[in-house]
């Protein structure tokens, strides 16, 4: 199966010269049909509907064009190689002939990257290559697929396995070929694959070779399987194999990653997907590891929404907006999704266990319970349970976990599913395998897929009625649209804080229409940063209306220029119908100045809450720093020393901070409060705490350390007195923070013991956000900068004067 570069092979040119020429190209249904000659060879080829075609043939057609074509002097013998290449595709030649002759036909048998001729709706939203025109034959041929179409039936193995940062030690077989036949696919999910800190700041690890090795050597001995696609994020991993029979079918393949750790993007927590077409279906798969502890059954919400909100997969057609999860036909979700037993005591649990009165326990499972309440996985089903839960055990047998903190079991791991015509065959636990702490789960789905082999005769008539009717609709009516509304107010905008509304789209016309939103003049998108909307495209059918999403969401991007008034929530959509008019969605809002987003030196002078000064009052304070009668600005911000007192006082034994996220909501109360009412007690938990601290560093327009300084901090990356001398030097407010900031990191890691901090850990984490690159950095840079940060982490005679501004 041709996955890179690397997998297919030139074997023979066709020179684009004057010898060369493109008879005919016409469509039939979805197909392109090209005949091409080549002095005396004539070879008919059969292309994709779609984008590849459309550009492949201007691309000949450009070619074939130029005045010159001294370059192919040397190919000019090439006639024997063309008949060489007659004959490589001679039996593909035949077998369209026959298939012609027995009534069936395949939509496409020789691009294997090709969009086949029945794409889901969410694909058929806009293709404006096409015209209108069409994009309508395509949607009136998915809406009557079922006269001329079939339904097929595949097993998919879908597996997932926490291995607790273990190497495999025993073989996967009875996890991976524990089914009777071989399955169709396989889509195996590990979590926690490494627990290195090396892993978990650089995404890097030598143990994904080792598992893939186990899990290829695991999978069914009945039959051949190809390597689709393996995506990792940190610890957690996806393997998608296929049987080779099936390779050609597939294509479209995308991986995407998002991190739910701390900031929302660390990948200790998160989610990896694949996502692909095979033949007509589009298929989804995510791998997804959520918080962990009993408690945090919100947060593991959370995680959920932000995963469906912020995987996103790019379609070959840049224009069109990215695809999400549920646009796709069929979703697989499986992974550690740590909900917990709650409500019961452990020797309850384990009782239960022992009576194997599964029913009863999982009446208190944490996720069967979101899930009736329609908080998370709406629209999914889970299988009945009828094994122990897989967590947790001591490593290396089936004994419950005997650790002094004497986890309650639960069924973390878990696989669930989306879609129509998917049948659960089984769902089970595999107690064999002692590895981990978590024992493997398998689920055997048979998925029904409508394949691209269609009834010749019935795809003709469906076609040519759908034609007919176009051509009867298209006399010179022009589209039009009708809006639900046209001008939309959003009220005090905040800093990371989503708000939505709602635009609907009504086709009122007599004819199919086809929307998008379009650039003004001048302009590089059709929109300021701060707003989307989706779709951005579309269409409609007569008759139809759409609901387009209005989001706007203000982030450290943006939030500088709206903090300082340089920018105000003020735009124009301009809605363009093909063949129709403009319409015009005007959006205004008010944005709550915050904190987060403004820059230190501003910081320092506000001596009240941000959002309780006038933002003339705040321009007029910063437009004064050089006047020498001013009031002397604060040391550090008031906002930087309320998070670190805050930590100080309540948070030095606190485990996994700065590692584990907190909630949502809660750092909106701490963002609300640093914004506005100033108390000296922060809300929420430790972690929202440490994480807000985080998210304020990382939105400084200008970081800690700025970033003329960058190039010169690398440089002297491996020489601690050359790193100090460079601090010296900062602007006074940006040096008094990074000093303020490491000797409160220093005062943590005295209380290692306890909060199980180090410098491995602080120093990558912290190092990141006080000494941010310009541009991306690569690996080498992120391990100069860790180096320069660590210098700082061990307490030297010259930082004794600093300990004495912390808090008390």
């Amino acid at each position: 199966m041709a996955i890179t570069g690397d997998d297919v092979r030139l074997d023979e040119i066709i020179p684009i010269s004057y010898d060369f020429s493109v008879f005919t190209c016409y469509y039939k249904g979805a197909d392109t049909r090209v005949r091409v000659t080549f002095f005396e060879e004539d070879l008919e080829l059969k292309l994709p509907f779609g984008s590849h075609t459309r550009l492949f043939l201007s691309e000949v057609n450009r070619a074939w064009s130029e005045p010159k074509f001294d370059w192919l002097t040397k190919y000019r013998k090439m006639s024997k190689g063309a008949r060489s290449l007659r004959k490589s595709i001679g039996a593909t030649t035949v077998k369209m002939r026959q298939m012609k002759k027995s009534g069936k036909r395949c939509i496409y048998d020789l691009i294997r990257n090709s969009q086949p001729i029945l794409a889901n709706k969410s694909q058929m939203l806009g293709m404006p290559q096409f015209g209108l025109r069409d994009n309508l034959i395509k949607c009136e041929l998915l809406k009557k697929e079922d006269a001329y179409t079939y339904i097929k039936n595949y097993r998919f193995f879908l597996g997932t396995y926490n291995v607790n940062g273990q190497n495999p030690k025993e073989s996967l077989s009875p996890w991976l070929a524990s089914t009777a036949t071989p399955p169709d696919f396989y889509l195996v999910g590990f979590q926690e694959l490494d627990l290195s800190k090396e892993a978990f700041l650089f995404n890097d690890t030598p143990k994904e070779p080792e598992w893939m090795l186990a899990v290829y050597k695991g999978l069914h001995p009945d039959a051949k399987y190809a390597l689709v696609k393996l995506v990792r994020l940190v610890g957690i991993m996806l393997l998608f194999y296929v049987k080779a029979e099936h390779a050609a079918h597939i294509s479209e393949v995308e991986a995407e990653t998002v991190g739910t750790g701390v900031m929302g993007r660390m990948g200790n927590k998160g989610a990896v997907a694949i996502r692909f077409q095979f033949h007509n279906s589009d298929i989804c798969v995510v791998n997804s590891h959520l918080a962990a502890h009993t408690e945090e059954f919100e947060r593991r919400n959370q995680d959920f929404k932000d995963i469906c909100r912020r995987m996103q997969f790019s379609q070959d057609d840049l224009t069109l907006p990215p695809l999400t999860i549920m646009k796709h036909n069929v979703v697989l979700w499986l992974g550690d999704l740590n909900y917990r037993i709650s409500d019961l005591e452990v020797d309850h649990v384990k009782d239960l266990i022992a009576k194997k009165d599964f029913e009863s326990l999982y009446n208190h499972d944490q996720l069967k319970r979101q899930m009736d309440e329609e908080v998370v996985f709406g629209g999914f089903t889970e299988g009945e349970i009828d094994f122990q839960p897989t967590y947790k055990y001591d490593t290396g047998s089936d004994q419950w976990d005997t650790s002094e903190k004497c986890r309650v079991p639960a069924w973390c791991d878990r696989i669930l599913w989306r879609g129509k015509n998917i049948k659960q065959l089984h769902y089970q636990s595999h107690m064999t395998l002692k590895t981990s702490d978590h024992k493997p789960v398998s689920s055997l789905l048979e998925i029904g897929v409508r394949t691209p082999v269609v009834n010749e005769e019935s795809y003709k008539r469906t076609f040519e009625e759908i034609v007919r009717h176009i051509d009867r609709m298209e006399n010179d009516c022009i589209p039009s649209v009708s809006l639900s509304q046209r001008e939309f107010l959003f009220q005090d905008v905040k800093f990371m804080q989503h708000q939505a509304k709602t635009v609907t789209v009504y086709n009122d016309g007599q004819v199919p229409c086809q929307f998008e939103f379009i650039p003004k003049l001048d302009e590089p998108t059709y929109c300021k940063p701060w707003l989307t909307a989706n779709p951005a495209k579309g269409f409609l059918a007569q008759g139809a209306s759409v609901d387009i999403d209005l989001e706007l969401f203000v982030n450290r991007s943006t939030a500088p220029d709206l903090n300082s008034g340089q920018q105000q929530l003020e735009d124009i959509l301009v809605l363009h119908l093909e063949r129709g008019k403009d319409y015009f969605i005007s959006i205004t809002g008010n944005y709550l100045p915050s904190c987060f987003g403004s820059s230190l030196s501003t910081l320092c002078l506000l001596r009240e809450p941000i959002q309780d000064m006038p933002l003339e009052t705040i321009r007029e304070l910063v437009r004064s720093l050089s006047n020498p009668e001013t009031d002397k600005p604060q040391e550090i911000p008031k906002e930087i020393w309320m998070m670190v007192d805050h930590l100080f006082r309540y948070a030095k034994k606190q485990e996994e901070l700065f590692q584990q996220p907190g909630l949502r909501s809660e750092f909106e109360e701490i963002r609300d409060c640093l914004d506005t009412v100033g108390l000296d007690t922060l809300p929420g938990s430790n972690h929202s705490v440490a994480e807000a601290l985080l998210l304020f560093l990382d939105a400084l327009p200008e970081p800690v350390i700025p970033f003329s300084f960058y190039p010169q901090c690398l440089d002297s990356c491996s020489d601690s007195s050359q790193c100090r001398q460079i601090i010296s030097v900062l602007p006074q407010c940006h040096k008094n923070v990074f000093n303020y900031l490491t000797a409160f990191l220093q005062e943590l890691l005295k209380h290692s013991a306890h909060n199980r901090l180090d410098v491995n850990i602080l120093a990558p984490i912290f190092a990141g956000l006080l000494l941010r690159s310009p541009t991306k950095q690569d690996l080498t840079e992120k391990r100069k900068v860790k180096e320069f940060f660590q210098h700082f982490l061990v307490q030297t005679p010259s930082d004794r004067d600093i300990h004495d501004k912390l808090p008390e």
